[in-house]
């Protein structure tokens, strides 16, 4: 396996080099830092002795206009329901157990639980996760800060839950994460079923499914609210048709950096898919969620670069308005795919339990922003054009 020696080292200055800069420049801000030594493990006495029940939720709905799509530019766009969801959250005493279940449209996908996992706390910065568990890879919990994400989550490496255990643990400036799981969440148990496209995360889906997974993450806090970090994951790809195991890896350099109001979110990556399929099928994979799937490249670099900046305001209701640009690319090696590019530019509006979305999201080759939903984040169109879309996503969470 090569990687070529511009691509890390491009990855290097995006996300190491460039973050430490800008660090340096607020240097006064790391002086009044102080992140505290912990020398008291033990859990925190206001754990509850009884079970504490919280019942929590969202309902959403979503109006987006779509330039490709001729006939719905000619309406003025849709307004329906985009979701609604249930969370349950107890506490006792060192035991945590969550859960969040959606709802959308019958042709979205229905409903799926979206995570859910029971937590052991071993004290005040240990903890263990078993259940359907986020993955920990590259900056969590979200790597954006827009409504549709960036490319990282449609090829399956941002905010992507999985059935395993994940082991977290904080060291003064360290956090650790190590985590096993056994497959992606599960809901068709024949000898040699396919994956369920009904999902929230973008999983192995068709011919292949992922299976033996093991991701290990490391952060260095510089300062509480700027941190750098390195994730990997290696795992397995099982064949259906041939009964055959494959392999996987992915590994990421990312930063999340925190300058007053201005938070800024780097991240570069890269993964690759090493199938035992047919010859005809080893340069792309199928991945499913929402009750669909496509095809996606192999492997690929995959850079982002996400900025917002917050600002209190006292308009009504409205206690902030955080506006933001997220950027992605994806370069995919293999001869004659055609890359792919996402951007969003948007405001989030917050009046308390009331958010809104107001994005305008641009993509080239990207499934969700464009024409080109089977091939687009694999072989790509050579014709491909910027598609965009004005997307308002209202929510009410309780």
């Amino acid at each position: 396996m090569k990687i070529k020696l511009q691509h890390l080292l491009s990855c290097i200055v995006f996300t190491v080099i460039l973050p430490l800069t800008l660090v340096a420049q607020d240097s006064a801000s790391i002086k009044k830092d102080t992140i505290p030594l912990k020398k008291d493990t033990t859990i925190t006495p206001s754990r509850p002795d009884k079970p504490v029940l919280k019942i929590g939720g969202a309902l959403r709905f979503n109006y987006n206009l779509s330039s490709w799509k001729k006939e719905q530019v000619k309406r003025g766009g849709d307004f329906g329901l985009d979701m609604f969801r249930i969370n349950a959250d107890v506490a006792y005493k060192k035991l945590d157990f969550h859960a969040e279940y959606r709802f959308y449209a019958k042709d979205f996908g229905g409903s799926f639980l979206k995570e859910g996992y029971v937590r052991y706390l071993f004290n005040d910065s240990t903890h263990m996760d078993i259940g359907l568990v986020q993955n920990p890879f590259g900056n969590t919990t979200y790597n954006s800060h827009n409504w549709f994400f960036n490319l990282p989550y449609y090829a399956g490496f941002e905010d992507k839950f999985s059935m395993g255990v994940n082991f977290h643990q904080r060291r003064n400036r360290w956090i650790y994460d190590i985590a096993f799981f056994k497959n992606a969440m599960e809901l068709n148990f024949g000898d040699k079923s396919g994956t369920d496209p009904s999902r929230y995360s973008y999983d192995v889906a068709g011919r292949n499914k992922e299976v033996n997974q093991g991701n290990i993450k490391t952060e260095y806090l510089i300062a509480e609210d700027k941190k750098i970090g390195i994730s990997g994951m290696i795992g397995g790809v099982y064949n259906i048709p041939t009964g055959r195991m494959g392999a996987r890896w992915a590994a990421a350099l990312h930063t999340d950096l925190t300058f007053g109001k201005l938070n800024v979110k780097l991240q570069s990556m890269y993964y690759q898919y090493n199938l035992s399929d047919s010859s005809q099928y080893k340069n792309i994979v199928q991945l499913a969620a929402y009750g669909s799937s496509y095809d996606v490249a192999r492997k690929a670099y995959l850079h982002t670069a996400s900025f917002a900046y917050t600002q209190p305001v006292k308009l009504g209701p409205v206690k902030s308005l955080v506006f933001y640009e997220n950027y992605s690319y994806m370069n995919k090696p293999q001869t004659g795919f055609k890359d792919t590019q996402m951007n969003v530019l948007g405001c989030m509006i917050n009046a308390g339990n009331l958010v809104t979305y107001v994005d305008w999201a641009a993509g080239k080759n990207q499934p969700w922003l464009g024409p080109d939903w089977q091939n687009g984040l694999s072989t790509g169109n050579p014709d491909s054009k910027w598609s965009s879309r004005f997307n308002i996503n209202i929510g009410y969470y309780f």
